[in-house]
């Protein structure tokens, strides 16, 4: 349950903090969704933009764990043992490459600078509030809230097992969850027995342990739902638009726009009358009454270099690892750098019936649509890069010789996604310096997992003014 600030003496909040009837959220990942979502509920009407499409960023190839236990901060003590290994080494768990790159390397200086202990129990202090109530913001995305028209794609309960080929291996693993525990959190760790082991692992692996108390989603799939949710609730999911510019307006926030598909404009068309208005055109910028809607015939490369205007009461942007593009402008000065992970689906002989994890290895695995989703490693590059063959070698060569009955040359679906990272380990959400525009975004490997509960309290501030106690510690402008 979450609390928030109270509201100074005098007008009430409502009276200093008008709710807005329409808003834009540029982001159809798990985060911008959830928030569409939570902003729907407080009958704020919503159109949602995306460049790609509905979880084409990092929401689609991860391992889908919905592990509030595991949820903390990246930058850890531990840095300083291996990661002057990530400079030296290209199939290093965490890799950062060798090239001239002053903003990527200010980004490792500032990462590593939190890499302290101290450092790490205040962000763990901060990401606990949220992390206590992570999964009952997805238990009430399916429930529907007072709309009704909830997710239809499910969370499944652990036990997540827990593999180590050297039991010294295990004592870092479980000194982090007590400091996770001291913070306040519940995590219930417990070491499994020979004959509970899971099939897939060798003989190499001398000790297995069981994490009690999480999920595990399909993340594609469960994001897709999350949008027709939005859709069936009366909103609006526009894909083809990248989004250049957002400037406040006389009635809200204006969100300037380019049609980069060609089926983006007839989406646009039959946006006028949900959520923001629309304007398409070369005279975009001049106006368009509410629920307007102007253009010629839609798909044409000439009207895909024409301007696109979206205007709503507020904006909210949810753009993951290329949020500082639109956000650093309007006084978003933390670093925002692409952490990429990598993924691909094997064949097994046995079906998988859990989620495995690898600490030592940096390798996390899931079932996946009949197949086994491996997923792992963190490398600081640009976003849009395209993906280095020799990080999933490296994956492979970390943990060939700790599985059996896993098809390891039989990959499909191999994937690179950009996961937001910000030196000090905690999110960016909340308003920015610009009237009626926010940001949520900054969640590193945690976005799936602390999605709804970002949306539901950012929703909570945008319509209220008031700031839910579990994203205090994440202001923007910090």
């Amino acid at each position: 349950m979450s609390t928030t600030s109270r509201p100074r003496p005098g007008r009430s909040a409502s009276d200093r903090h008008p709710a807005p009837r329409t808003a834009v959220v540029v982001g159809a990942g798990m985060v911008g969704l959830a928030t569409a979502w939570h902003l729907q509920e407080q009958g704020v009407e919503v159109t949602v933009v995306d460049r790609e499409g509905v979880a084409a960023g990092s929401s689609w190839g991860n391992a889908g764990w919905l592990t509030p236990g595991m949820a903390m901060p990246l930058a850890d003590p531990s840095l300083w043992t291996y990661g002057p290994r990530a400079l030296l080494d290209p199939a290093a768990p965490l890799h950062v490459p060798v090239r001239f790159d002053p903003r990527l390397w200010s980004f490792f200086a500032r990462f590593m600078a939190h890499a302290t202990q101290r450092r790490w129990d205040r962000a763990m202090a901060a990401l606990t509030p949220i992390d206590r109530v992570a999964l009952d913001a997805f238990d009430e995305l399916a429930a529907g809230g007072s709309l009704g028209h909830g997710v239809e794609a499910g969370t499944t309960p652990g036990p997540f097992t827990v593999a180590f080929e050297h039991a010294r291996e295990a004592r870092p693993f479980i000194r982090e969850l007590e400091h996770v525990a001291a913070a306040g959190q519940t995590v219930p760790l417990r070491r499994v027995e020979p004959g509970e082991r899971a099939h897939q692992l060798t003989d190499r692996v001398s000790t297995v342990l069981a994490l009690e108390g999480q999920r595990f989603i399909e993340p594609g799939p469960y994001v897709h739902a999350l949008a027709d949710s939005v859709r069936a609730r009366g909103g609006t999911v526009l894909t083809g638009l990248e989004v250049l510019d957002v400037e406040p307006g006389r009635l809200g926030a204006c969100v300037f726009a380019r049609a980069v598909h060609p089926d983006a404009a007839p989406h646009l068309a039959r946006a006028g009358g949900s959520g923001a208005s629309a304007a398409v055109g070369q005279d975009a910028r001049g106006g368009g009454g509410p629920g307007a809607a102007r253009g010629r015939e839609s798909g044409s490369p000439a009207e895909r270099e024409e301007g696109v205007v979206l205007r709503g009461d507020v904006v909210v942007l949810a753009t993951g690892a290329w949020l500082p593009a639109l956000a650093a402008p309007l006084g978003v000065r933390t670093r925002v750098q692409a952490g990429r992970g990598y993924s691909f689906t094997v064949k097994t002989d046995e079906p998988v019936e859990t989620p495995i994890y690898l600490p030592a290895r940096r390798v996390a695995c899931t079932p996946y649509q009949g197949r086994f989703r491996i997923a792992g490693t963190m490398e600081f590059r640009g976003p849009d890069e395209p993906l280095q063959p020799r990080r999933i070698e490296a994956i492979l060569a970390s943990v060939r010789h700790l599985f059996q009955g896993v098809d390891l040359d039989d990959r499909h679906d191999e994937w690179v996604g950009s996961r937001p990272v910000t030196p000090d380990g905690l999110p960016l959400v909340g308003a920015t310096r610009t009237r009626g525009v926010y940001v949520a975004g900054g969640h590193g490997m945690w976005g799936m997992v602390l999605g709804p509960a970002t949306g539901r309290a950012l929703a909570h501030l945008v319509t209220t003014g008031e700031t839910p106690d579990e994203i205090r510690p994440f202001d923007p402008l910090r």
